[in-house]
């Protein structure tokens, strides 16, 4: 049913028009369902192709710039569903030194479309501007992704002083190297290593239920 494959070939044709033609014909599936059966693979396609550099760089940032618009419309179809103000709160950033965003980008709208609300920085925050948001905003949780090896030694400080700025937020790292290596080392003691989106839908509903559990005594 879902063609990954075919969705990152026309990632990397640049078309945005075809590109949203295709996923519009999802687009009254679940947001999870769409990020985790068709996005998500796709660019583990296009980031394959240029591990092993059958397509060049440019070709990788024109799927990323594609992909990049296409997450943004569906995002604006589905928070358009959900008018309820929001309760709590989430910010996400890439540590210093990082570029791989969609990720992140897709988790930040995950979080969106369960009622939170959010602040997005992107990629390559600097660690002081990430711990000054925290401490002045207070979020619930808190979302890091990490994609390079060399990055590895920032994150454990990226926890630990995210953590002391915002004692009770979660802390999530996403990224493909949660997937790779163990990173325990590397985190603090309320941080979660993240696999995929659907660990953090789980979440977020797990979440939803203890606070309706709670709204009942």
């Amino acid at each position: 049913m879902y063609k990954a494959t075919e969705f990152a070939d026309i990632l990397l044709k640049g078309n945005s028009v075809l590109a949203w033609e295709y996923i519009e014909k999802y687009k009254d599936e679940e947001i999870l369902t769409i990020y985790e059966n068709i996005i998500t693979p796709a660019m583990h396609q296009i980031g394959a192709l240029w591990e092993n550099n059958e397509i060049t760089v440019a070709d990788e940032h024109i799927a990323t710039a594609v992909c990049d618009f296409v997450l943004s419309r569906i995002s604006s179809i589905h928070m358009s569903r959900h008018g309820s103000a929001p309760r709590k709160r989430a910010m996400f950033l890439c540590l210093e030194g990082e570029q791989h965003f969609l990720g992140l980008k897709m988790a930040n709208f995950l979080f969106i479309d369960h009622g939170w609300e959010t602040k997005y920085f992107g990629p390559n925050l600097p660690l002081e501007y990430a711990r000054h948001t925290a401490a002045e905003w207070e979020p619930d949780a808190i979302g890091l992704s990490v994609s390079i090896v060399t990055n590895l030694p920032k994150l454990k400080s990226y926890c630990d002083q995210l953590e002391a700025s915002s004692p009770s937020a979660t802390i999530f790292v996403g990224g493909r190297l949660g997937a790779k290596y163990d990173l325990t080392s590397h985190i603090s003691r309320n941080t979660q290593i993240v696999g995929d989106l659907t660990v953090i839908n789980d979440w977020l509903k797990n979440y939803q239920m203890g606070e309706k559990e709670n709204a009942a005594y």
